[in-house]
């Protein structure tokens, strides 16, 4: 009920932001209205599928589709670097999880995506919460407990909200059965709309994940399972905690594909793909996008102690998902250097007056402490406090 209602608090005061605008306006696949189009070959090792044909390797999108794309992972790069920052200044306290390398998997998933579909994941969320259309400014203040924040400063890093976005959960793997029963609800609706629901490779053994394929293919629900695998759950290696790491088969009577995560186009074209399957009534998908985060598993973990720095290094120099993009648009003639860094320059200008408004918002004052808990009109008579004289009744 919480999160519920705290979500419906945000949607009620949250006006529409122009960038929210500028996001939906991008999404899916190439704009209609333009001719000036781009084609991009992603290679042969774009995609691995199980029992499914993969998706085309060839993608078409218009110019500024493409340029888009850029933008919006250098945002969420600096969106994460002015968290890090933040929290090493003690701005922030307590859980941060940060998507740092990870950028193609947030941004490509949205851009194949429509409003009217849903998105749940776990706590590294931020880069989601923001492509969903959430502003900077309310995630940068909702980590740092302000009034302002996306949650109004009470979820913190891992219980944030947009439009169709429902987090943000720190419970390991719980938002897959959660993802399973949105998609239910978009069947039972008879919603031209699927869910997307992520999970990591540290809670691909969980039981409930095993669970939620069942039932979503018993009821063909229109939901894709997509793991996020990073190649560590905190901190262990994936083969160290997995007997099986190809995740992408292991629905067994799902059909799955293997991505590469690091690459914002392989992403974005596996998701168009996956949603057109299970909107058809197909049921659903399990992907895995193979990805890398740079830093450690949250902002207490230094992410070298099983790991080396050369491996992390290594990663950064030859797969980074904004480097390898900015070769391809600059192979394709699509921006020139200049274009790009010019828009590097525009990302991180707007991401620090973002920030500054964060740090400017006040704190939540303390009798909202009792407020979103429980839906308008279902509140229980009291809720207790600490001790008997802080007993609120509503």
């Amino acid at each position: 009920m919480l999160r519920s209602a705290s979500f419906a608090a945000f949607r009620r005061a949250t006006k529409p932001m122009a960038k929210t605008t500028m996001f939906q306006a991008a999404r899916g696949m190439a704009s209609a209205a333009s001719s000036d189009t781009v084609t991009f070959d992603l290679g042969d090792s774009a995609f691995e599928g199980y029992n499914i044909d993969v998706p085309s390797t060839s993608v078409t999108m218009g110019r500024e589709e493409a340029i888009g794309m850029y933008r919006a992972m250098q945002e969420v790069r600096r969106l994460e670097m002015a968290a890090d920052s933040s929290y090493k200044h003690k701005l922030i306290r307590g859980f941060c999880h940060l998507c740092t390398g990870q950028e193609a998997v947030p941004v490509g998933v949205e851009r194949a995506l429509t409003a009217e579909d849903a998105v749940i994941t776990a706590y590294r969320c931020h880069g989601f919460t923001y492509m969903r259309g959430a502003p900077a400014m309310g995630i940068l203040a909702e980590l740092m407990g302000r009034g302002a924040g996306v949650s109004k400063g009470k979820g913190g890093s891992m219980h944030m909200y947009a439009p169709n976005f429902y987090g943000g959960n720190g419970i390991v793997g719980a938002q897959v059965p959660l993802g399973a029963g949105i998609a239910f609800a978009q069947k039972y609706s008879g919603a031209n709309a699927c869910t997307v629901a992520l999970y990591g490779d540290g809670a691909a053994n969980q039981g409930q994940v095993f669970e939620s394929y069942n039932m979503a293919k018993l009821w063909d629900l229109p939901v894709l399972f997509v793991c996020e695998n990073n190649k560590y759950g905190m901190g262990t290696a994936a083969s160290r905690a997995a007997a099986n790491t190809d995740y992408y088969t292991r629905g067994q009577y799902i059909p799955g594909i293997r991505v590469n995560g690091m690459d914002v186009l392989a992403v974005r074209q596996a998701i168009a793909y996956g949603r057109e399957y299970a909107i058809s009534g197909k049921g659903p998908l399990v992907l895995e996008m193979k990805t890398y985060r740079y830093g450690g598993h949250s902002m207490s973990d230094p992410g070298t102690t099983y790991r080396t720095r050369e491996e992390i290094q290594h990663m950064r120099s030859t797969s980074d998902p904004i480097m390898g993009y900015k070769h391809r648009l600059l192979e394709n003639g699509v921006a020139t250097e200049d274009d790009l860094k010019q828009i590097d320059k525009q990302a991180k200008k707007f991401i620090d007056e973002e920030l500054a408004k964060a740090k400017a918002a006040p704190e939540p004052k303390a009798a909202e402490l009792w407020d979103d808990v429980y839906v308008k009109g279902s509140e229980v008579p009291y809720l207790r406090g600490r001790v008997p004289e802080e007993t609120h009744h509503y």
